[in-house]
């Protein structure tokens, strides 16, 4: 069976794929990659189906080897990454022979890296789908010496790379309102939207605190609000009136009063930002939310079509004589 071993892994490293709609009545939430704009942009790199599972990396990587040859992508916030020593590109595919090691290091930006196989790592399924969720006990972080078994790969290309948007540092998030924005006054939600927070030291997969500095933001009457259920985007304003935005193994009630919510296509940012990266919201209308909901999956949509060979320094290319770029010579001195 081909697929990677482990010889060394960060704290942090999943087996996710988009995760398992349809138990919230059961008190489990969805759970899934926290970037899940990086399966999409891996799947593209290997022309294969977004819903396989990958290996997402929090923060530090470590060092794989090929048991079998096998078609890789990295994606997602970028790391240090080398093959055998060999420095090798991110947003990118790369073929990895057997007996080759992968070595991932810490991230430069953001903070979730991607390891896709082609094929897909084929985990068995729980409750449908092979996405860890740690909060649930479905499931457990990688660690050195697990062996991660590659599906079936139906074959294609590497040496693809492709050009994204930077979502690693921060910026903009879209708001819509939802039923308890009301509880929050008027002159508060402005200032909601005029500060500038930064991600704090708390974070993990199931929400990330925001600072700032000045008073919190509280609602009127929030001690008597009822746990209801939440979702991912949530932005709940805890006990010192400090955001707290949920992502994807959020719970599935609570009693916090939640100003608003992010729009799915932003949830990446969120998601990626690094401690200190500033953050700031903007209410939109739902009208607007979701046209920019339909430009992502028209985006999401081009990306099988947006790879391109990648362009490598002819330093960085161990083999270069294997290419024979050149196939004969001739004498600049004498007539053919």
């Amino acid at each position: 069976m081909s697929g990677l071993r482990v010889h060394q892994a960060g704290p942090a490293c999943t087996v996710q794929d988009p995760g398992r709609p349809g138990f919230l009545g059961q008190g489990l939430s969805r759970g899934g990659a926290a970037d899940p704009l990086a399966l999409v942009e891996g799947a593209a790199l290997l022309g294969q189906d977004a819903g396989l599972a990958a290996l997402e990396i929090a923060g530090f990587g470590g060092v794989f080897e090929a048991e079998g040859d096998l078609r890789i992508a990295l994606t997602g916030a970028p790391m240090a990454a080398e093959i055998d020593g060999a420095r090798v590109a991110w947003n990118a595919s790369h073929a990895l022979m057997a007996g080759q090691r992968l070595s991932l290091g810490a991230v430069r930006a953001g903070c979730y890296g991607y390891l896709h196989l082609g094929g897909g790592i084929d985990t068995p399924r729980v409750l449908g789908a092979r996405a860890v969720h740690l909060a649930a006990g479905l499931g457990r972080a990688v660690a050195a010496g697990d062996q991660l078994p590659a599906g079936r790969d139906r074959g294609g290309e590497t040496g693809l790379a492709l050009e994204v948007a930077d979502r690693f540092s921060g910026g903009a998030l879209r708001v819509v309102e939802g039923v308890q924005t009301p509880l929050f006054a008027l002159d508060v939600r402005a200032r909601f939207e005029a500060t500038e927070f930064v991600r704090g030291g708390r974070a993990n997969r199931m929400g990330v605190a925001l600072d700032c500095p000045g008073e919190g933001f509280a609602a009127e009457g929030q001690l008597a609000i009822l746990s209801e259920v939440i979702v991912p985007g949530d932005i709940q304003m805890t006990g010192d009136g400090r955001p707290f935005v949920l992502l994807p193994e959020c719970q599935t009630t609570g009693g916090y009063p939640r100003i608003g919510t992010v729009i799915p296509c932003d949830l990446p940012k969120v998601a990626q930002a690094p401690a200190g990266a500033p953050l700031r919201f903007c209410f939109v209308s739902r009208a607007v939310a979701l046209e920019a909901e339909a430009r992502h999956a028209s985006h999401l949509a081009g990306l099988r079509r947006a790879p391109r060979p990648l362009v490598r320094h002819p330093g960085d290319i161990p083999d270069l004589l294997g290419y024979q770029l050149i196939s004969g010579a001739v004498s600049a001195h004498h007539e053919p």
